[in-house]
Parts: structure tokens; sequence; C-alpha cells
């Protein structure tokens, strides 16, 4: 399928799209800490959340290049790719590790929208991003593993069918390498719920859908194993990459909303008989926030394409999602103060998206992580853990 390497087709359908669902939906939400399950099924069905799967599953097949640009225009049209932002990037492992059966049997559902999957199950309450501490363990049982064990800040397991769940399958001082010894599980929460998994929401600042997870004997098909046993965690850096590339994304999304929203405000609003915008003082934030945000966009679109060439861009998409999400943190604390009192205002949208974009400064990895990683895998610098 030949596609202009922007998209400019399908960001226009997606503005489109996003137009019957504007601020005052997005705060009814927020208010009632409700998941838009409108949105995302017209997103479902207008094809956008199986853009990443392949043609012969029932997807378009296009590369993670164009889910970028489906989740960024949503994050500018003032909404939230956040409820269903994870179908995308969970396909980084199913996609390149999972077995034919599993793609054959599981992606044509989650192309048609049948299923969902929009759960990845990582962090642990002990273990923050030190991801080779995992404490949930799977052990063989004839067919089965049996799960025990916990999961913390898992979002949209409740508006979700299907999990991708990293779980120790050998004690990690068994283990050569401290990244050997775990494995990768697809779990059909439908099945699981109320026999083993127990999912209990958490209340956040953001409307988010984030829960924690209880696995208590709880049985998982060996036939649901992604990839190789004790090999799980090379198949979750695909996702984990993924996922910083398409969070980067919406980053410069917020990032251009607040950007537009800012110059928009200061050239209208008058005070001391002149616009504001006519103020260096407010000027020069502005135009700030918006060349960090381009120059944020280019790492965001380099990290894209080694991703879509085959590449695992550790470096870039940590960077990517670094430079992006300081970007629309400075673009927001700009439009805030730009508004004054109305930054404050429900009813201008601001300090709804001021909150949710603040979250990836933390999620899914924090930057003192991304720092530390570029120090000693770029920089060749000691570890300092």
């Amino acid at each position: 399928m030949a596609v202009e390497k922007n998209y400019p087709e399908i960001r226009d359908a997606v503005i489109k799209l996003c137009g019957q669902f504007g601020g005052e939906y997005w705060r009814k939400l927020d208010q009632d800490k409700q998941y838009p399950s409108e949105f995302v099924q017209a997103l479902t069905d207008a094809g956008y959340l199986s853009l990443l799967v392949p043609e012969q599953y029932g997807g378009s097949g296009l590369p993670l290049g164009a889910a970028c640009a489906v989740l960024e225009e949503i994050q500018r049209s003032g909404g939230n790719g956040g409820a269903c932002h994870a179908q995308m990037y969970t396909m980084g492992t199913l996609l390149r590790h999972g077995s034919e059966a599993q793609k054959a049997h599981y992606l044509p559902k989650i192309a048609d929208g049948s299923l969902r999957l929009q759960a990845f199950g990582v962090t642990e309450p002990t273990s923050g991003t030190d991801t080779s501490r995992i404490r949930t363990t799977a052990v063989r049982d004839g067919d089965d593993y049996i799960v025990n064990g916990q999961k913390v800040f898992i979002s949209r397991t409740e508006h979700s069918d299907l999990m991708i769940l990293l779980v120790r399958t050998t004690p990690r001082e068994q283990c050569a390498k401290h990244t050997d010894g775990m494995s990768v599980l697809l779990v059909d929460m439908r099945e699981a719920l109320g026999k083993g998994l127990t999912i209990v929401p958490i209340d956040t600042m953001m409307n988010h859908a984030t829960t924690e997870l209880f696995f208590d004997d709880m049985r998982v098909p060996v036939e649901n194993l992604i990839g190789e046993e004790g090999k799980g965690f090379g198949c979750i850096l695909d996702g984990m990459n993924a996922e910083r590339i398409l969070i980067a994304a919406e980053c410069i999304g917020d990032a251009r909303w607040f950007t537009e929203k800012s110059a928009a405000y200061a050239s209208e609003r008058e005070v001391f008989g002149r616009p504001i915008g006519q103020n260096q003082g407010v000027q020069f934030p502005i135009a700030r926030a918006h060349i960090q945000t381009e120059a944020a966009a280019l790492m965001v679109q380099q990290a894209a394409d080694l991703y879509d060439a085959g590449k695992r861009p550790g470096a870039e998409a940590n960077m990517a999602k670094m430079l992006a999400s300081e970007a629309a943190w400075a673009a927001a604390d700009c439009c805030v103060q730009t508004h004054g009192g109305y930054g404050f205002a429900r009813d201008y949208d601001v300090e709804r998206k001021f909150r949710e974009t603040r979250l990836y400064q933390v999620a899914p990895i924090s930057t003192n992580l991304i720092l530390s990683f570029i120090a000693t895998n770029e920089l060749s610098m000691p570890r300092s853990f």
C-alpha cells in the first residue's frame, strides 16, 4: 500500500474523526473518570487501531510511522490516544515474536475489533523500571503455566480482552545474565478474570484507566507463550521501543496543541490596550516551545524510521520519548502561563491536557532512567546501579 511518508491522507481523516469528539466530550469523561468507549469504537471502525496488523490478517500493514501520525493528530486535536495506543505498540512484541498460529488466531479478531489487545503487563511495585527484578512468576504445570505475583500501573485492563504479560520462568539468581529467565505470555483476561486474576483500579490525577493486578495461581496455556521461554526480555523490548516512539508522537501532538492554543489566545487577548502576544515576554516562550517541539519531532521521525527498517532503536526511542515529553511539558507550562487564570478553567481544556501530558515525564520510563541508559549504552560510562 503506497502512502506518502508524512501520511497526509491519514492525518486529515483522523482530524475529521476527532472533530466529532470535542472538548466537551473529553471534559465530561475526565470529570466522571470514564473510558472513551465511543471514541475508541470509532477509531476501531475506521481501521486505525489495526494499521500495523499485516494485510493477510485483516489489517492495513502500514509501518509504525503511520501509527505515529494517527496518535499525534489525536493529541493535536485535543483528545487522548492513551485510551487505545497499547493496541499499536503491543504489535512490536506479537508481530515480531508471535508464532504463526498465534498470529493467525488473534490478529484477524484484533483487526476487526472483536478482540482488544490494550494491556501491557510489565511494571511491578517492587521493581519499578528495573524490569530484571520482576517477581511475578510462571511455573510450568503440564500444558499450563501457573502465574503468581502482582503488577501495578497497568492501564486499560478493564477495557481489554488480551494482555501481553512479562513473567519470570527462571529465578534471577539462576541466570547468567540478569535479563535472562523472563518470558512473555499472551493472557486471555476474559477467561482469567475471577480465576486467579484480580483487577483493582487506581485513582490518578488524570483519566487513564490505570489498575493494579493480582495473580493467584492463574493458569495460562503453554501455547500462549510468545517467543522462547527465558528469552522474553528481548521480545518485550520491541514492544517497549514501539511504545516509547508512539508516546513520543503523542507528546508532539500535545506540544503542538498547546503552542497553537497559546499563539491563538495571545493574539486575541488584549490587556493595556493591545494583544498580549505583541509583548516579547509572551511571544518568546511560545516561539521557544515551538522550536523545541519541531526539533523533537525530527528525533521521533528518525526513531520510527529505524524501527520500520527492522532495527531495535533503543537509544533513538528513548531520546525521542525524552525530547518529545519535555517539549510537551514546556509547551504546556507556557500555555498555562499565557492563559493566566483561564488556564485553570476547565472549559479551556488547558488544565486537563496539562495534567495528561505531565504523565510522560514519568511513564512509560522516567527521564532519569533514559539518561542513565544513554550514559552507559551510548557513552560507555560506568553503571550507577
